[in-house]
């Protein structure tokens, strides 16, 4: 299996920007498709972006699309999410996940439920 830890949230103000990481040890970084997923107070966990392994496929929420860039570098085992324009909005706890298991379906990489490997989370707080 893989273990996945994010960094890089933090306090900032509406506009401003953010990079997240999500560092994946344990296994063959590039065998796993991988996506961001956030929780903002008293919603549900909520699909971000996700990329395949090699980076050909990459999808994003509506809500995110035009502001925020996921990638990946298989060399350095780590997912990135690059935040801009950010919105108060956007506050919430952003998860990294990891699935090695092909899509199940065209709208399987929106689901949490396919994904099988989660971080703990970092928090990201956009100030109005």
């Amino acid at each position: 299996q893989v273990q996945l830890v994010e960094s890089g949230g933090g306090l900032v103000q509406a506009g401003d920007s953010l990079r997240l990481s999500c560092a994946a040890s344990g296994r063959t970084f590039s065998n796993y498709r991988m996506g961001w997923f956030r929780r903002a107070p008293g919603k549900e966990r909520e699909f971000v972006a996700a990329i395949s392994w090699s980076s050909s496929n990459i999808f994003y929420a509506d809500s995110v699309k035009g502001r925020f860039t996921i990638s990946r570098d298989n060399a350095r085992n780590t997912l990135y999410l690059q935040m801009n324009s950010l919105k108060p909005e956007d506050t919430a706890v952003y998860y990294c996940a990891a699935v090695s298991r092909p899509p199940s379906s065209p709208s399987s990489w929106y689901l949490k439920g396919e994904y099988d490997y989660w971080g703990q989370g970092t928090q990201v707080t956009v100030s109005s």
